[in-house]
Order: structure tokens, then sequence, then C-alpha cells
């Protein structure tokens, strides 16, 4: 054999390889970031915007070319200019210069708002587009299933009202209206809701009760700091999410009829709290913390499976404590229907859930808020004439 030979092995640090990569990662990050806000910003997507609203004006007749300029002209903004026939350097009237005057001295006053309902309605109108200056949107009962690609372009919109539609998920441009206000998606199929939502920090009721299969909520939510409405009822929860713990200003949380068997035992850090809905679930026990949130004011629990309860919320009379019982006949009814109860499930998740029962109980304890006692026992009556 040979001499031996002294071979140098490199060696290196995959700590600093890893570094260096996570930096030029980064930079690449922050250069598309950039990038792309110099493309929203830029004057391509108004220019853009503008000739899309020229070729679809020659595709209308007169009627409807009329009918869109009346609903342009009610805008207080200055984006899209309808043609109204009048020529360029003639002077307004002394009608519309006082007109101008009242929209300017008195702006918070106009109150435009967006209307739509009916199952014929498969996708929202082409002509909403146009329609950036509307401040609520109003679409009920409707087979629409998702929402527009330009919803980030209505940024002055305060009300975002869509129940009982299809709709199966929330764009992320949900994130770009900064100025919205209340949010109501209810009865739906929403099987998730975008972290973007927790950029809308205005936000003050959030509304998601009744969807298909939605278990849980993004932590990004924490930041909504505003809100004082959240309504997750009859969902797929099994406990309450992170994020609503941290929603600071809450005062009414529904969390009723979902699947949940225990509160976390901070809850009192919901210190403005004043009206909890937690029935239908299946708790045994309801925690001490409860008794340390001052401002509470209602509990609506179900009294049926319900043993450990603490002293101070019972005996408290600044606290309405009202127990819902299952009606004795219903429930061996629901023993006896216990052979149709998978398939009944099923195709209750496919189907869009049914508010009425939600609105009694709403409309029941709402009528409780004025009396000084609650009732022990209340039977429902249902009425029907015959004409």
């Amino acid at each position: 054999m040979g001499p031996e030979r002294k071979l140098d092995v490199p060696v290196y640090d995959l700590s600093l390889i890893r570094g260096m990569w996570e930096v030029r990662v980064k930079k690449h990050r922050e250069r598309q970031k950039k990038e792309k806000e110099r493309i929203e910003q830029s004057a391509l997507a108004r220019i853009d915007q503008e000739w899309q609203y020229r070729i679809y004006c020659k595709t209308l007749k007169t009627s409807e070319l009329n009918l869109l300029h009346h609903y342009l002209e009610r805008s207080t903004l200055t984006d899209i200019q309808p043609c109204t026939g009048k020529h360029s350097g003639q002077a307004c009237t002394k009608s519309d210069q006082q007109q101008c005057q009242d929209v300017q001295q008195d702006p918070d006053e106009v109150k435009l708002s967006f209307q739509l309902e009916g199952e014929r309605w498969m996708d929202f109108p082409r002509e909403l587009q146009w329609m950036t200056y509307l401040k609520e949107w109003h679409v009920r009962r409707t087979r629409i299933r998702r929402l527009p690609d330009y919803l980030a372009l209505f940024t002055q919109l305060t009300v975002l009202d869509i129940p009982k539609n299809a709709i199966t998920e929330l764009p992320p441009e949900i994130g770009k209206l900064m100025v919205l206000r209340e949010l109501y998606v209810s009865y739906n199929r929403l099987s998730r809701v975008p972290p973007e939502l927790g950029n809308c920090e205005k936000l003050e009721r959030l509304e998601l009760a009744g969807n298909h299969n939605l278990s849980e909520l993004p932590f990004e939510l924490s930041s909504l700091k505003q809100l004082v409405h959240l309504d997750i009822a009859e969902n797929r929860f099994v406990s309450i999410p992170i994020c609503a713990l941290r929603m600071t200003s809450l005062q009414l949380l529904d969390l009723s009829n979902n699947c949940m068997t225990d509160l976390p035992q901070d809850m009192d850090r919901l210190e403005q709290l004043v009206t909890l809905f937690i029935h239908k679930n299946n708790f045994t026990y309801l925690p001490h913390c409860l008794a340390n949130i001052t401002t509470l004011a209602m509990i609506v629990v179900s009294g049926d499976e319900l043993t450990c309860i603490p002293t101070k919320l019972c005996n408290n009379p600044e606290i309405k404590f009202i127990r819902l019982y299952d009606n004795p006949a219903s429930k061996e009814k629901k023993k006896k229907e216990g052979v149709r109860r998978r398939w009944r499930e099923q195709r209750e998740a496919e189907e869009v859930k049914d508010s009425g029962e939600k609105e009694f109980i709403e409309a029941y304890i709402s009528s409780l808020q004025d009396r000084d006692t609650v009732p022990y026992a209340t039977t429902k009556v249902s009425i029907s004439c015959l004409l």
C-alpha cells in the first residue's frame, strides 16, 4: 500500500446557509409586495376600468344606459363620470349647483345601498362593478355561490349583508374593506373564514350562524378590537375560538347550537360581555370565572344536561339566568327517529339551515329583557288559520 494521504473535507455550518437563504427569500417577498402596491396605486387600473366601462356602455340599449347613468349620477365620487348628453363647456343650473353644495355640506347623510333578492339570481349583475360608491350591500335568498372579484373596489362599503344564499367562501379581498362595520354571512355554506378579515379593524358586528361546515376561526381575527357582536351559532365548533377571547370590546357572544362540551377558565377576559348564548350544546357545568364578569346581564343555557352551576350566577339578581328545556314529547320522538338520524344529518349538511328556530328564540329572549323575573316555563304555541 502506498503512503497514506490526508484529505481535507470542507465543513459548512448549515445554519449560516439557512440564514442566507431566509434573507434572500425575505428580500424577494418585499420586492413582490412593493411591486403589487405599485400596480395597485398606478393609473393602469383606473384606465382599464374606464375603458371597460365605455365598452360595456356600447352593448347596452338606450333605456338600460339611461338607467345605469341614473345610478352613477348619485355617486359622490368622481372616478366615473357618466355621459349625460351635455356639452363639457355648458354651465350648470342653479339647482345643480345647490344640489352639489348640499352633497358637500352633508356627505354623511348620503346613504347608498344595493339590494338583491330572489332565487333567480345566480350571479351579481354586471353593472354592479361600476357602482363603487355604494356603502351597503343587501343580498338575500339567492343562489349566488361566490362574491365578485371586484369586491375590493368598494372601499366605502360599511355594511355587507349577504345571509341565506349559497356562498361557499369569502375571498381574501374582503380584507381591503377597511371601513366595513357590519358583516352578515349567516345561513350560507362557508367552511372557513379568511384570515384577511382581521384587517377590517373597524368591524363591529359579525354574524356567521348556520353555515355548512364551519368549525374554527383564524387567529388573525384577534385584531377586531371594536367588535361588539359575534354570532357563530348553529355550526360545528367544539370549543370557543381563541380569537374570540381576545375581542376585548365584545358585548354579545352567541355560541348556541354547536358541539361544545366546556368553556375555558379564562372567559373573564371578556370584561365587557353583557349577553351570552350557550344553549343547545353539551355543557354539564359552567366555569366559576363567569361570575367575575361584572357587566354580564344575561346567560341562556340548556338545562337538560347541566348539573354544576356557580351559585353566584344563579343568585345574582343582576343576571338573568335562563334555562331552556326540551319538550319531553319531542325527546320520545327523537328516540323513535334514531334510525333516520344519520340520513337527516347528511341532508342538513348539504342544504342551507333554516333560521326560523333561531329567530323564535331571539324574539322570546328579547321579550324577557324588560321583565323583572324570568318565567319558570313557557309553552310554544303554533296557530294556523283557515280562510
